[in-house]
């Protein structure tokens, strides 16, 4: 189930980024995010220089980070406490003018989205090397200070070929 996910974009920077939605063992969510997906669902396939688009489902209005795992345990942040609506809402929105293309590592890629209802004001910087739990720890601690009727988390994933 787990697979590579390696967003890159030449507007922001990214490299790869590691998503895995079903194995949320550990992970402090809620009930508000509905479904996340990649645009060839969960476990798809691409290749290096694919583009890919990271669909989000929630339930509510509120605020989304999008924090991508790369194989070799890199985290980059992809987006931050951008506003949606209930309903399905498509990263990279066509107003953020960037697209996500996949590049190395090859191999399973995880997104993490983390939602609040209301705007975070955490300064928890969600980037750098994470191994072991570390990943979730650093991902509980951005959504600790929210009531638990007030956030979620959910990944996906897909695989780098």
């Amino acid at each position: 189930m787990r697979t590579a996910l390696l967003l890159g974009s030449l507007a922001l920077g990214l490299s790869a980024c590691t998503v895995s939605v079903r194995s949320n063992v550990g992970l402090v969510g809620g009930n508000l995010i509905a479904d996340v997906r990649p645009d060839r669902g969960e476990g798809g396939s691409y290749f290096v220089g694919d583009p890919v688009r990271i669909s989000v489902t929630t339930r509510a209005a509120g605020y989304v980070t999008l924090v991508a795992l790369q194989p070799n345990g890199y985290a980059s942040t992809l987006v931050r406490n951008v506003y949606v609506n209930p309903g399905t809402t498509v990263f990279p929105r066509p107003q953020d003018g960037v697209t996500y293309n996949v590049a190395p590592p090859r191999g399973l890629q995880r997104v993490r989205v983390l939602f609040t209802r209301v705007r975070p004001t955490s300064d928890i910087v969600l980037s750098g090397v994470y191994s072991g739990d570390s990943w979730n720890v650093a991902t509980n601690g951005y959504l600790t200070p929210y009531a638990p009727a007030d956030r979620d988390v959910q990944e996906t994933y897909f695989y780098i070929r």
